[in-house]
């Protein structure tokens, strides 16, 4: 048994992993007013636990992690506000991304022939680009840069998105997740405030959404949703970017910035905020942000440890709007 305080307590098969020390070295079980340590299942995120409080450790591939108090959460109804990722929640459009990061590596290495492995699949997807792509160039191309695979990742993307908005891409890349529309206008229906959240830059994320609400023939998202909140945009040589890559899931303050600043929402309200993920990253990025999660099925929840996050686990929409009304 696993006790983390803000988050609860867990049985050893919770899919938290006892750990005898943080992976920085800062703290260690039993020393110093700590009572135990544990990581998801993925390793992303380290829970630093002592009597009356604990850490969030978040590590980070582009060496910058953080910490971050975590909070005790309950849902309190009715439901103010409902925030919701994009990629796998709202959208299945994963392994179009997961595509484009193959055809990065394939140009890195000069091979068109290349395909990614299917134990990759944890590393490629749920974090920021530049995760992605020090995961890849690390294993498969090590001789090569992080910046010279954003090259070709930005070149591949440009080039796909402006023939999907044409028309012409791949087709099938972005669908709508089965129940979205019905789920999305039972919330507008019971006069919920919703916030869309992505880890992806804008130029990846917009065409998503508004090929989903096309495809659904619900409008301009932007009339739709309360707030949106991207990664922003890209930095390249002669272009300013915007923070996004070195803060993403599951670190909280794509969530936190949605709900606080988007949605107007103060932090003494969290309670009635409900945050729908996929991802385990997400579910992390939920928790630490200070909401309530629940976790839709068909993501990576169950596989990265962190179904014990949640605060219901659901298997489609229908479930989810059960839970929000209580």
């Amino acid at each position: 048994m696993i006790t983390i305080p803000g988050l609860g307590a867990f049985a050893d098969d919770a899919g938290l992993v006892p750990l005898t020390a943080c992976s920085d070295g800062i703290f260690r079980a039993g020393v110093n007013g700590v009572c135990a340590i544990a990581a998801t299942g993925d390793r992303k995120v380290e829970f630093i636990s002592f009597t009356d409080h604990a850490l969030a450790y978040v590590k980070s591939a582009m060496d910058y992690p953080a910490y971050y108090p975590v909070h005790p959460v309950h849902i309190e109804r009715p439901v103010k506000a409902v925030l919701m990722d994009l990629d796998g929640t709202s959208v299945r459009s994963e392994s179009f991304w997961i595509w484009i990061i193959q055809l990065t590596v394939a140009s890195l290495l000069e091979n068109p022939k290349f395909e990614l492995e299917e134990s990759d699949l944890p590393f490629v997807s749920g974090h920021s680009v530049s995760e992605h792509l020090k995961y890849c160039t690390q294993k498969y191309c090590p001789h090569q840069t992080v910046e010279q695979a954003r090259h070709f990742y930005f070149e591949h993307t440009h080039r796909e998105m402006q023939a999907i908005m044409a028309g012409r891409g791949r087709k099938n890349a972005f669908v709508p997740t089965p129940g979205l529309k019905e789920f999305l206008y039972e919330l507008k229906a019971m006069k919920i405030k919703i916030g869309l959240v992505t880890s992806g830059l804008y130029e990846k994320a917009w065409p998503e959404i508004l090929s989903a609400f096309q495809t659904l023939d619900m409008g301009d998202p932007k009339d739709f949703y309360d707030a949106v909140i991207t990664a922003g945009f890209p930095l390249r040589k002669g272009e300013p970017g915007t923070l996004g890559e070195l803060s993403p899931k599951p670190h909280p303050w794509l969530y936190a910035e949605t709900c606080r600043v988007g949605l107007g929402i103060e932090f003494s309200d969290r309670n009635s905020v409900i945050g729908i993920e996929d991802s385990g990253a997400g579910v992390c990025s939920i928790r630490l942000a200070g909401y309530p999660t629940i976790g839709i099925a068909d993501g990576n929840i169950i596989e990265s440890g962190t179904r014990a996050l949640c605060e219901s686990y659901c298997q489609n929409f229908a479930e989810i709007l059960k839970v929000i009304k209580g």
